[in-house]
C-alpha cells in the first residue's frame, strides 16, 4: 500500500515541475521578444536621429544659401525695394486684387489704342484693318467742332476745380470743430449719401426741382417777383448748374480723406497752442492747415489731372441740343462719334488725345508742386 500511495505524489510533483519550467520558458521567450523589439525600436530611433541631423544640416545649408541669395538680391536701391515687398508680403497680397483688376480691365485693353491709327472695319478686325497713320488726328485738329468741345471741357472742368476743390476741405474743417459726436456722424452721413446715388436718378430729381413751371426753385423766384429761369436749357445757366450740382453730390465724399487726416494730427500740438494763448482760428491757421498740406497737394494734383476728364454721366443726363454750344464736352462728343455715328477710329483718336493731355497735366503739376512745397505724388 505504501508503494501505491507514493507513486501519484511523485507524478504530481513532476507535473508541477514541468508546468513551472514551461511558464519560465514562456516568460523567457516573452522577455527575449521584448528585448529584440526594443533593439529594433532603438535602431529605428537612431536612424531617425541620423535623418533628422541630415535634414537639419541641409536646412542650415539652404538657409545659408538663401540668406546669401537674399543679401545679393537686396544690394542696391532696387534690391532694398524688393526686400520691402518680401518683408510686407501679406500687405502685397491684399493689394493684388486691385492690381489684377487694373491689369485686366485697364492695361490689357490698351492694345485697342492702335485703332486710332487704322481705318477700323468691324468685319476685318483690329489687325486686319488698313493702317492710316495720323489721318484721324489730322481730321481731329482740322474740325472746328472739336475745338469748341475742347474749350467747353476746359471751362467746365476749370470751374469745377476752382469752386469745387475748396468745399470738401471747408466741410472737413467744420466737422473737426464739432464737439457733439452724434451730430457729427449725422452730418457726415447726410453729406456722403448723394455720392452713392446715380446721375440717372439725380438728373430726374434736378429736372423736377429746376423745372421752370413746377420746380421749387423757380416757385421761390416767382414769389419774389422774378422771372422763371430755364436752368437746364439756357446756355447762360447750364454751366453754373453743372458746377453746383456736382459740388452738392461730391462734397461729402471728398471730405472723407481730409477728416481722416485731421484725426491723425497730434493733440499735443493743440494743447501746446492753447497754453501759448492761441485761439481756435490761430490753431486752424498754424496747426491744422499745415498738417493738411501734403494731402491737399496730392488731391490737387489728382484734380488737375482730371481737368480734361469731364463727368460724362452728369452732362449726358442733363444736357440737351439747346445747350450743346456750352455743354458739349469731349466725352459726349466721343460718344456720338463712336457709338452713334460708328466712327470708332476717330473716337479712339479723340480719347487718346484726351489721355495724353491728362498725363501732361499730372506730370507738370506734380513737378511744380515739388518745387514749391516739396510735396508730390511721385
Amino acid at each position: 500500500m505504501a508503494l501505491y500511495t507514493e507513486m501519484p505524489l511523485q507524478n504530481d510533483y513532476e507535473r508541477s515541475a514541468l508546468e513551472i519550467n514551461r511558464s519560465v520558458m514562456k516568460d523567457k521567450s516573452k522577455a527575449l521578444t521584448r528585448i529584440s523589439k526594443s533593439k529594433i525600436s532603438l535602431t529605428r530611433i537612431s536612424k531617425s536621429k541620423t535623418s533628422l541631423t541630415r535634414t537639419s544640416k541641409s536646412n542650415e545649408l539652404n538657409s545659408i544659401s538663401g540668406s546669401k541669395a537674399l543679401t545679393i538680391l537686396t544690394r542696391g536701391k532696387v534690391g532694398k525695394e524688393f526686400y520691402k515687398y518680401i518683408k510686407y508680403r501679406w500687405l502685397v497680397l491684399l493689394f493684388l486684387p486691385g492690381l489684377i483688376y487694373y491689369i485686366i480691365f485697364h492695361y490689357i485693353p490698351m492694345y485697342g489704342v492702335i485703332i486710332a491709327f487704322k481705318d477700323y472695319k468691324f468685319s476685318q478686325g483690329i489687325w486686319g484693318s488698313e493702317w492710316v497713320g495720323f489721318e484721324h488726328f489730322k481730321a481731329l485738329f482740322s474740325r472746328e467742332s472739336f475745338w469748341e468741345v475742347f474749350k467747353n471741357t476746359l471751362c467746365i472742368s476749370f470751374y469745377k476745380l476752382v469752386f469745387g476743390f475748396p468745399p470738401p476741405i471747408i466741410l472737413a474743417l467744420m466737422l473737426n470743430e464739432v464737439r457733439s459726436l452724434r451730430y457729427k456722424k449725422i452730418v457726415q452721413t447726410v453729406s456722403y449719401l448723394p455720392h452713392f446715388v446715380s446721375w440717372v436718378v439725380l438728373a430726374g430729381l434736378f429736372m423736377q426741382i429746376l423745372s421752370p413751371s413746377t420746380g421749387i426753385v423757380n416757385q421761390i423766384i416767382k414769389s419774389m417777383g422774378g422771372e422763371p429761369i430755364y436752368f437746364l436749357a439756357d446756355p447762360k445757366w447750364f454751366r453754373t448748374t453743372l458746377v453746383v450740382t456736382s459740388i452738392w453730390k461730391e462734397v461729402g465724399w471728398g471730405a472723407i480723406i481730409y477728416v481722416a487726416s485731421l484725426s491723425n494730427i497730434n493733440p499735443d500740438l493743440y494743447e501746446a497752442a492753447r497754453i501759448d494763448g492761441a485761439n481756435r482760428f490761430k490753431q486752424l491757421i498754424y496747426i491744422t492747415l499745415p498738417s493738411l498740406a501734403p494731402v491737399i497737394t496730392i488731391m490737387f494734383i489728382l484734380a488737375t489731372g482730371k481737368l480734361i476728364n469731364d463727368d460724362f454721366d452728369q452732362i449726358f443726363n442733363l444736357y440737351s441740343p439747346a445747350v450743346y454750344k456750352v455743354g458739349d464736352v469731349i466725352s459726349t462728343y466721343t460718344y456720338r462719334a463712336g457709338l452713334v455715328n460708328m466712327d470708332y477710329s476717330y473716337s479712339t483718336a479723340v480719347g487718346l488725345f484726351k489721355n495724353i493731355i491728362s498725363l501732361i497735366l499730372i506730370i507738370s503739376t506734380n513737378s511744380i508742386s515739388q518745387k514749391i512745397n516739396d510735396y508730390g505724388l511721385f
